[in-house]
């Protein structure tokens, strides 16, 4: 179905499309309505957005547990996981509408694939002088990782390994390396992952081939091999961070060996909360601003794997969430 700028129908109400996932591995773009503006929001047509592997293959499987349904609700997201659900989180959009001094600005929205939409100006983040909107649709991932980083409380001289060269993983590899002395490497079973982490300037390593202690080490794979050889590498008190989110997948991790006389520590981290020791300072607004800041970056355009039409990404949705060579997947509109 070929997508369409929005039209309006009358004074009050305008026609936009969105995708939505129908039944398992089966999506549409619906025609939807949009309500006319309140005093506190915007309405923004979107340039672009982005799909991030991990978390909406597990949402187009079905595979969210139920446990979890609330916890998971993207700010904007309609429906249910369990069917039909409009979902995603990384939409990059012009401000047609609003107050004037907002006009025209490019923002960036935790909003699902959708041509045009409204939104709270709470909700939205202006996008830094300079900063490519094509690049912005990596701006929630990088908010993942940099709150990852602090979980990590990875300091100067820390040896660190990052398991898992997706997206998330490579952006918390290429924070981590940024630090003044660390020694950093990205772990990975896909060799082929090697030259976008090269080209990044992250050191890299085939799974299973890793040698020697580290004092922070972190697994973005959703894979629990991954936790289990970063055990194996911990040094004494080491201090390893569980950044995956499995969905409704059981894992086993071997706790028995040194785990317990190395007095490791095993921590979750998940970018709904900012850790503790941040959270009097750091609003999720000032973390969005930074995560932004950080995107200025030439380098992170390696991990845009490749980019659709809005109008083909009903047909294409399955194809691009099941591949192995998708890291960041761009959507035009």
């Amino acid at each position: 179905m070929a997508s369409a700028s929005a039209e309006t129908l009358s004074n009050k109400t305008t026609l936009c499309r969105a995708l939505w996932i129908e039944t398992a591995n089966r999506c549409a773009i619906r025609q939807e309505s949009i309500e006319p503006l309140q005093a506190d929001q915007v309405l923004v047509r979107t340039l672009y957005s982005g799909i991030s592997r991990g978390t909406e293959s597990l949402v187009l499987a079905g595979k969210v547990p139920q446990s979890e349904f609330d916890r998971m609700r993207g700010p904007h997201m309609e429906g249910s996981f369990s069917f039909p659900v409009k979902y995603g989180y990384s939409t990059v959009g012009r401000i047609e509408a609003g107050p004037d001094d907002l006009i025209g600005k490019t923002v960036f929205c935790l909003h699902p694939h959708q041509d045009r939409f409204v939104t709270t100006k709470d909700m939205i983040a202006v996008l830094p002088e300079g900063l490519p909107p094509e690049r912005g649709v990596l701006a929630a991932n990088m908010e993942t990782a940099l709150n990852i980083v602090w979980d990590a409380m990875i300091q100067p001289g820390d040896r660190v390994a990052v398991f898992g060269a997706g997206v998330v993983g490579t952006l918390v590899a290429n924070l981590s390396r940024r630090i003044a002395g660390t020694d950093t490497v990205l772990v990975d079973t896909n060799t082929d992952r090697r030259a976008h982490a090269e080209a990044m300037g992250i050191s890299f390593a085939e799974a299973g081939t890793l040698k020697g202690e580290f004092d922070v080490l972190i697994n973005a794979s959703a894979a629990g091999a991954a936790l289990s050889e970063a055990i194996e590498h911990a040094g004494t008190e080491a201090r390893i961070i569980e950044a995956s989110w499995y969905g409704d997948k059981i894992i086993s991790i071997p706790l028995g060996g040194a785990f317990h006389s190395k007095r490791l520590q095993l921590i979750s981290s998940q970018v709904g909360a900012v850790p503790p020791a941040r959270r009097a300072r750091w609003s999720f607004g000032r973390r969005m601003a930074k995560a932004l800041d950080l995107l200025a970056d030439d380098s992170l355009d390696h991990l845009i794997s490749g980019e659709t039409d809005f109008a083909d990404l009903a047909e294409d949705y399955p194809r691009i969430l099941s591949s192995q060579t998708t890291l960041c997947h761009r959507i035009r509109y």
